[in-house]
């Protein structure tokens, strides 16, 4: 796994922007498309923010997916991932994408998981950008996380601690309004992407990150799986890499 440490967090999240954005001009360029998934939460305002002024991306020819929505919950509800992605990233692109497969979990989840199941093997993936978790979980798998379905998607039971995060990052009054459970794509289909953009800012991250790098893969620390993966980059910034024991992390 490569590893980019910059000072704040909108340095980190503009790195990962900057890099982001090279893959899917090379992707349009290399096939005339890009298939790219892109994730919601803090730890993605700075990246998005950069990723929609970057320049020269024919944003006609991106369709994109995105990792998560909470099981029974409306797109006009302020958690909702749908309208975090619509009023962060998908409005505010100077072209329409070419598609944009959201995540409809308010009716019918198992039916929804099956639908972009099939979509997404249609679409390999150039580049994921992500984030990781407090509890060191990607998307929504909570540890212990399933390594082994091959299934696109799948209805997730939410841990007390990731339904703390989210009620910590102010998206709920309270835990009783937390959702507990929600539509994931699996760690398997993240892993089949090209290319992975980890977005990890934020002390609060910093055990979760230092687990990441030192633990071998476990489902118990679902970000470990990403170590696997032959092109994944982990940016972080300094209060987030805090942890970590700088001689053994090789950081551009």
């Amino acid at each position: 796994m490569n590893v980019v440490i910059r000072k704040t967090k909108d340095e980190s999240g503009k790195q990962a922007a900057i890099d982001g954005a090279k893959i899917i001009r090379e992707a349009i360029k290399a096939r005339g498309h890009a298939n790219i998934i892109v994730a919601t939460g803090a730890s993605q305002f700075e990246m998005l923010q950069h990723l929609i002024a970057e320049k020269d991306i024919d944003w006609s020819k991106v369709t994109a997916f995105h990792l998560d929505e909470y099981v029974g919950m409306p797109i006009t509800h302020p958690a909702s991932f749908r309208l975090y992605l619509w009023q962060r990233f998908v409005s505010k692109l100077p072209l329409p994408l070419k598609a944009f497969h959201y995540v409809d979990a308010e009716k019918d989840p198992q039916g929804t998981c099956k639908r972009l199941g099939e979509l997404i093997k249609q679409h390999p993936i150039d580049v994921a950008f992500i984030g990781i978790g407090e509890n060191g979980h990607i998307a929504f798998n909570d540890p212990p996380a399933d390594f082994k379905t091959e299934d696109p998607y799948l209805v997730v039971n939410l841990d007390e601690a990731c339904r703390k995060q989210q009620m910590g990052e102010g998206w709920f009054p309270t835990m009783n309004d937390v959702p507990k459970q929600a539509i994931s794509m699996s760690p398997r289909q993240i892993m089949k992407s090209k290319a992975i953009i980890c977005t990890v800012p934020d002390e609060r991250k910093s055990t979760a990150v230092k687990n990441t790098m030192d633990r071998d893969v476990t489902p118990d620390v679902p970000a470990t799986i990403l170590k696997q993966h032959a092109n994944c980059t982990l940016y972080l910034d300094e209060p987030a890499a805090s942890k970590l024991d700088r001689s053994k992390v090789k950081s551009a």
